[in-house]
């Protein structure tokens, strides 16, 4: 990051609408994972609203089918397609690859799991990892020459204040030795998707691909915290300080998401972390905000890349 963190016109409130408001995507084509709900869901009709031809990534596809009819725009450019998306099946990550053809302008990783039982996917990793990390990893790298294609791409991952709580464990990323904690896994997997970014701005340079993270924020509604119940009653590591900004609704929560992918204030940004639509500032301890360093740590980027290259090259070889 720089010593002047990026400050855009926008904040806490902005809605995903608002950040492209007059923003012509019609020649554009997105990806967004996880797109049948929450802030996923609204991140697709917004860029289909200004044109964009966007494919929402969906475990349950009789779900994804009816969601994508209901917010694909009435008139113009925009629509709206579901495809078949297990973030935690490598196979059906290669089924999707495989079957996208040309180039691809926004990806935008925004699937995720919070903080569930302990549950391993068939390789033995650990389900939020695999599926917030992983998934994501084998899905950018599976579809780099369709986004390098489109000269100018953007990557946008949705990480989450919960990086600041841990590193990712090199030790024992799968929990096979510590006890499984599901707060300090999802900590692990957040920090990942920022490192992510951190070491793929810098190997897509040359590809005029830019990446970058960002955190939502706190959002009412959504289903990311369906394994937990009542969110604001998690585990106090977790609980909003008095300087955290208040609760968002899904349009606030997508409004990141959607400036990192289609707003020509971000042109050429990349290797960021963001929330309430500006770069963030370096974590401090006690606040809920910010970014922390050991996410934004070059070597540590490295080194989860050629881990998660192992992992999936181990898999591979085994199935």
């Amino acid at each position: 990051m720089t010593d002047s963190p990026i400050t855009l016109p926008f904040g806490a409130q902005t809605t995903a609408a608002e950040v492209v408001a007059g923003t012509d995507l019609g020649d554009r084509r997105a990806v967004v994972t996880g797109g049948s709900s929450g802030i996923g869901r609204e991140t697709a009709r917004v860029l289909a609203a200004a044109g964009a031809e966007v494919t929402i990534g969906v475990r349950d596809m009789a779900a994804g089918t009816r969601v994508a009819r209901e917010i694909t725009p009435p008139s113009g450019p925009g629509s709206v397609r579901a495809a078949r998306l297990d973030l935690a099946d490598q196979s059906s990550v290669r089924s999707f690859v495989a079957a996208w053809r040309g180039p691809l302008h926004m990806l935008v990783l925004n699937a995720g799991v919070m903080a569930p039982p302990l549950e391993r996917t068939k390789e033995g990793w650990e389900v939020q990892f695999a599926t917030n990390h992983l998934g994501h990893f084998a899905l950018a790298g599976g579809l780099h020459e369709a986004l390098a294609a489109a000269h100018g791409a953007r990557v946008v991952v949705v990480s989450s204040v919960g990086h600041v709580n841990g590193d990712v464990l090199f030790d024992d990323i799968n929990f096979e030795r510590h006890p499984y904690d599901p707060w300090a896994a999802y900590s692990q997997s957040k920090t990942a998707n920022v490192l992510f970014a951190v070491e793929a701005s810098r190997r897509w340079a040359p590809d005029m691909i830019t990446v970058n993270a960002l955190n939502p924020g706190r959002i009412t509604a959504t289903r990311l915290g369906r394994h937990i119940g009542d969110i604001s009653h998690s585990p106090a590591r977790f609980e909003a300080s008095s300087t955290d900004v208040s609760w968002k609704d899904v349009p606030q929560g997508a409004a990141t998401s959607v400036l990192l992918a289609a707003s020509p204030l971000v042109e050429g940004v990349t290797g960021r972390y963001f929330e309430d639509c500006n770069e963030a500032a370096p974590h401090h301890p006690g606040v809920r905000r910010g970014v922390a360093a050991h996410a934004m740590n070059p070597q540590r980027a490295a080194l989860l890349w050629q881990v998660s290259l192992d992992m999936l090259t181990a898999a591979a070889t085994t199935t």
